[in-house]
């Protein structure tokens, strides 16, 4: 290894701890030691410090020791003549200037509280507010999901700027190309990749996974606390516990850095930082290179990759294995762009969303019926319109194949939002008979036509299903006619659909299933789904874990024997239990399907809501990831996760779907569905229907307006009153502590 690049390293730590200290230096004396300081809506204070020292820095008060810690960890200079290795004072060194970047971006949140746009997933491009900053919980755990489910191979974080805005362009749409997240930080002569994309006309932000970080090289740790939150939230490792952290990164979060243009002593000193999570740097510049194998999966640091080969080879150092599906359609395809928007002043075409009637119908067919790879277009297509023209829109696709069953169309049907999405300039929301498509001038100048859906619909369906059919055809239909007559009989055949597992029950089914998907991130967790229990995420429920199980008989759904009842009341049973005892490695032996209060299932950081009990209001209130601001339990949804996401059985919390809400088996141990008193507003109109339905099925019709939400308070004192003069029935039942 080079001594140059550790006497870079080493000497750029020194630089930027002297910074920090000098900055916090200021501070103190300026707002005083008791100032606040954090990252907006996040449960994990500052992140990188609180997962490997386990350390809450919640004050400037608070930072003085980690600043010493800093201090301490900084090496000797390297010496003329030195005969040792350099690897672990450079590493040191790395720690360090990562620690002290931390605070030092925490203290710009107070000196410059308008810089960062937090809790917001797209930049503000128009009003010149492009940095995003630090992520919030609420959207590293939904993005986090996707480092869950595969769809998200890993980050590139991208410091400094290319020569040009169309080099910017080619790499990270190579990267866009290969699923992978893109983080943006630090600048080059003044100049930064984040407003490269801008002037090359590329949408930036967490919809696009583009994300524009910071413009200086201190904004490169909020990628680094990305990573860690993940361990923590998803991997359930312990705040200080540094040694798994770190094997965690280097195994799981598979990211790198590119470094483009001139690398000076502070960029060194990040590089050396990110090999301690086994994160490789590869840069565009002739720099010193550190080649031996050792912290990282392969090479440390790589030099002087030309731009039309730095993607390649980051993903060959990295150890990565990328997946990518060519598509005969002039558009480029990939999971980078289900989050791109397609605005009102880009808008070509759009189909459905109110403007006119959108609907989506998957169906088995006999093999004789349709033709593998056949698209027919019944009515106008892009090119028969004019630019702000509206369509109706029909989509019916037509499957197969001796293995086939009716049981599958509902899991097949639902790709159709996420595939059609991946497509770059078309913008998919929405399914069933409530979809919605919007098409971008860009992707008819690239020469779109509605068939483009079928091809997709066609190679990405059988890529990923194609155990299970032969044949698929897809019949595109624009006239009004045909789309309303697609339309009624989807309707019948959705309604079908949902009367199948909503007259299940549990008592009546002798076997569950289970969904280990999120075991990647979280070891410990593993959900058991029955016909009235969803999975926490929303995603599957009975029919839908049945379905996966025979179409991957190896994957993450496994069917598991109820067995024998042990406690009929809570909802336990002996075949779960030894399912799940075997599935954790003997870490949860038993949990609960109908209780908050005794052994509540285990919970991961992909739950859509979490339900808390409220003691004083003998009630449970439940919040859902989209809301970020304070609840009655005196914890954000952010706290509550990171508290109980990591797979733990929490009594007094539990994860839960949306759905779960007014299934019959809702806490129904503890008393049920006339426990809840507290719920976000917007959530509660999302299922108000269902709400009203479940109450009514129980003698109480007007139970939804019973139900507090922020408007009537967020601490258990401000809406206890309400609900006694509302007459909540929850007041009226046994205490739930017993």
């Amino acid at each position: 290894m080079s001594k140059l690049v550790a006497f870079a390293a080493i000497q750029g730590g020194y630089n930027i701890v002297s910074k920090a200290e000098g900055k916090l230096k200021r501070a103190i004396d300026k707002y005083g030691p008791k100032q606040e300081i954090g990252f907006p809506n996040t449960a994990y204070y500052l992140p990188v410090i609180y997962s490997l020292m386990g350390e809450k820095v919640e004050t400037l008060a608070d930072a003085e020791p980690v600043m010493k810690r800093c201090r301490a960890l900084l090496p000797p200079h390297v010496k003329k003549d030195c005969h040792t290795p350099y690897l672990g004072p450079l590493l040191d060194a790395g720690i360090a200037a990562i620690f002290a970047e931390e605070i030092s971006e925490a203290i710009k949140y107070v000196e410059e509280p308008d810089f960062y746009q937090p809790s917001v997933e797209d930049p503000d491009i128009e009003n010149g507010k492009i940095w995003l900053g630090a992520a919030d919980d609420a959207i590293m755990r939904k993005r986090g999901v996707e480092f869950v489910d595969g769809t998200a191979p890993g980050f590139a974080a991208i410091v400094g700027a290319a020569p040009n805005p169309e080099i910017a362009k080619d790499i990270v749409e190579e990267y866009q190309k290969k699923n992978l997240y893109i983080f943006l930080a630090a600048n080059q002569n003044g100049t930064t990749v984040a407003e490269q994309l801008i002037e090359a006309g590329v949408q930036i932000g967490w919809g696009t996974r583009i994300v524009p970080f910071g413009p200086d090289i201190s904004a490169a740790v909020f990628a680094v606390g990305f990573a860690n939150r993940a361990g923590l939230s998803f991997g359930g490792i312990e705040p200080g516990d540094y040694k798994r952290m770190l094997a965690y990164q280097k195994d799981r979060i598979f990211a790198f850095i590119n470094a483009l243009g001139d690398v000076n002593a502070e960029w060194a000193a990040n590089a050396a930082g990110a090999i301690n999570w086994g994160f490789p740097t590869i840069a565009d510049t002739d720099i010193p290179e550190v080649l031996p194998w050792g912290v990282c999966t392969y090479e440390h640091v790589v030099a002087e990759v030309p731009h039309d080969q730095i993607v390649a080879r980051s993903i060959e150092v990295r150890g990565l294995k990328v997946t990518v599906t060519d598509i005969d359609i002039p558009l480029t395809y990939g999971p980078a762009f289900e989050g791109e928007r397609v605005r009102k002043d880009d808008l070509y075409l759009e189909m459905g969303g109110g403007k006119s009637q959108m609907t989506e119908l998957l169906r088995i067919a006999d093999m004789g019926a349709i033709e593998d790879g056949k698209v027919i277009v019944k009515g106008p297509d892009v090119k028969d319109i004019k630019k702000g023209d509206t369509l109706p829109l029909g989509v019916f696709v037509q499957v197969a194949g001796r293995e086939m069953e009716e049981d599958f169309e509902p899991i097949l049907e639902r790709q159709i939002h996420h595939l059609i999405n991946y497509a770059q300039g078309i913008m998919h929301i929405g399914q069933r008979d409530i979809a919605w498509v919007r098409v971008g001038d860009g992707a008819i100048e690239r020469g779109f036509s509605l068939k483009d859906i079928g091809t997709i619909l066609h190679a990405k369906l059988h890529q990923d299903f194609g155990r299970i059919f032969d044949k698929l055809q897809v019949t595109l239909m624009t006239k009004q006619k045909d789309v309303d007559e697609l339309t009624k009989t989807a309707k019948e055949v959705y309604s079908a659909r949902d009367d199948r597992i909503e007259g299940m029950t549990d008592e009546t089914t002798d076997t569950y299933y289970s969904c280990t998907l999120c075991q990647s991130f979280a070891p410990t967790h593993v959900c058991a789904i029955s016909p009235e229990r969803t999975g926490l995420c929303g995603a599957y429920n009975w029919m839908d874990c049945k379905a996966s199980y025979e179409i991957n008989p190896t994957g993450p759904n496994q069917p598991i024997p109820k067995g024998e009842v042990l406690d009929e009341k809570f909802g336990q049973f002996k075949g779960v239990n030894e399912f799940i005892f075997k599935a954790s490695r003997g870490k949860i032996d038993h949990y609960n399907f109908y209780s908050i209060v005794n052994d509540p299932m285990t919970t991961c950081g992909c739950c859509e809501c979490i339900a808390a009990i409220l003691p004083s209001c003998n009630g449970v209130m439940t919040v859902d990831r989209d809301y970020i601001e304070m609840t009655p339990c005196g914890m954000k949804f952010s706290t509550l996760a990171g508290t109980i996401g990591g797979g733990l059985s929490s009594p007094g919390f539990v994860g839960h779907s949306k759905y779960n809400v007014c299934q019959r088996k809702f806490i129904v141990g503890d008393g049920g569905f006339f426990r809840m008193v507290w719920m976000p507003k917007h959530l509660k109109e999302e299922i108000k229907e269902r709400i009203i339905a479940r109450s009514t099925e129980l003698g109480d019709p007007d139970f939804y307006d019973r139900i507090a939400d922020e408007t009537v308070g967020t601490t258990e004192e401000e809406i206890l009153p309400w609900l006694q003069d509302k007459k909540h029935p929850a007041l009226e039942m046994e205490s739930m502590l017993g």
